[in-house]
């Protein structure tokens, strides 16, 4: 179905959201019609944070406003969703848009199959009537469905639409791009040059299937670092509990803006802290690159200065190689917590490929050189 007629159907003039893959056609024809100026669509820091905003469009204007996401970020929308939407609170009626990853029987990563087999499971049991859309559904029978759930969300429920993978197409290629010089593989391939047998702690997209590569290339096998291939946000929430407890060891974050920005309190929580032993780099393009490119809002804001406001005892940020590779080898030989953000272009290899070896295979390989 094209998106067009997909948004048609839901009859919505706001919509907010986190990226999808799943939803590439429905977040491009978005971003196309409406860009990302917050008066018609607002691209969320996080799940729970675009269940607020669809919150306050409908007190502010009574109308039925669309929250998008992939089903991985059900967990972080189920407290707003619970507390805040349901007819037993406020009842403040939201559609949703949810695209599919880890379907039962359709083949996956490892982060998404049991997110996969609770999608429908998570909204039933939240008493949000559903309905799964593929690449057969009609906009006859959409329509059918949509007319029904509008019922429901008069009387403050929600309600949601579960996309399958190549059901909502659109037909224009939006390009995203900023004015980077830096490629993300390049500035990995510069982190690891200088960490030696450190542990790394990698956000999950690009960059950790980028990580993998590089050390398939250099023949150092995967013991030193841990793919955080899911739970998007949290990587420098596991390397402050690995560094506190490993004060031994230099813990290496390669972090990204749109993972930093879901779940931004960790700075905080790092800085109060203040682990001697972290060195916190965000690569920032501004983007949603592995899930389509959408722009954050970290293309907007000064992660340096929140760094120094959070705690961290050093915070930098550089835009080219030389600068990078000075500052590394500053951090590796810093005693204190430091930040280094680290400007990057949106893109990456047409054949990267993606981790060879299993979660459980990398967290044992990781946990077996961090005992050491």
């Amino acid at each position: 179905m094209k998106a067009e007629i997909f948004s048609k159907i839901l009859g919505s003039e706001f919509y907010t959201g986190v990226p999808d893959s799943l939803l590439k056609g429905f977040c491009d024809y978005l971003t196309d019609k409406y860009g990302t100026d917050g008066q018609s669509h607002v691209i969320a820091a996080n799940e729970g944070n675009a269940v607020g905003i669809a919150a306050g469009y409908h007190l502010a204007t009574g109308k039925f406003p669309v929250v998008y996401m992939q089903n991985s970020g059900e967990g972080n929308a189920i407290n707003p969703i619970a507390s805040l939407l349901n007819d037993k609170v406020y009842g403040i009626p939201v559609i949703f848009v949810i695209g599919w990853r880890g379907e039962p029987g359709v083949k996956d990563e490892p982060q998404h199959i049991y997110q996969g087999e609770v999608t429908l499971k998570l909204l039933e049991d939240m008493n949000i009537a559903s309905f799964v859309v593929d690449n057969t559904t009609g906009e006859k029978e959409l329509t059918e469905v949509m007319n029904n759930f509008s019922s429901l969300l008069a009387l403050g429920k929600q309600v949601a639409f579960i996309v399958r993978k190549g059901a909502i197409t659109y037909d224009k290629t939006i390009e995203f791009k900023n004015d980077a010089v830096l490629l993300r593989e390049d500035i990995i391939r510069h982190i690891v040059s200088h960490t030696d047998n450190d542990p790394i702690v990698s956000t999950t997209g690009k960059a950790s299937r980028e990580l993998f590569e590089i050390r398939e290339e250099n023949n150092e096998g995967h013991g030193h670092d841990f793919l955080t291939v899911g739970s998007m946000g949290h990587s420098s929430s596991i390397a402050l509990g690995i560094a506190i407890q490993r004060k031994d060891k230099k813990v290496w974050i390669i972090d990204g803006d749109g993972a930093v920005l879901m779940h931004m309190g960790a700075m905080a929580v790092l800085g109060s802290k203040k682990p001697k032993n972290i060195v916190h780099i965000v690569i920032n393009n501004g983007a949603h690159e592995t899930v389509g490119g959408q722009p954050t809002a970290a293309g907007n804001i000064d992660l340096v200065t929140i760094a120094r406001g959070c705690g961290y005892e050093y915070a930098v940020r550089v835009t080219d190689a030389d600068s990078l590779d000075r500052e590394l080898i500053l951090a590796k030989s810093r005693n204190a917590l430091s930040f280094i953000e680290v400007s990057c272009a949106i893109g990456a290899r047409d054949n990267l490929g993606r981790p060879t070896t299993t979660a459980k295979e990398n967290k044992e390989a990781f946990v077996a050189q961090l005992r050491k």
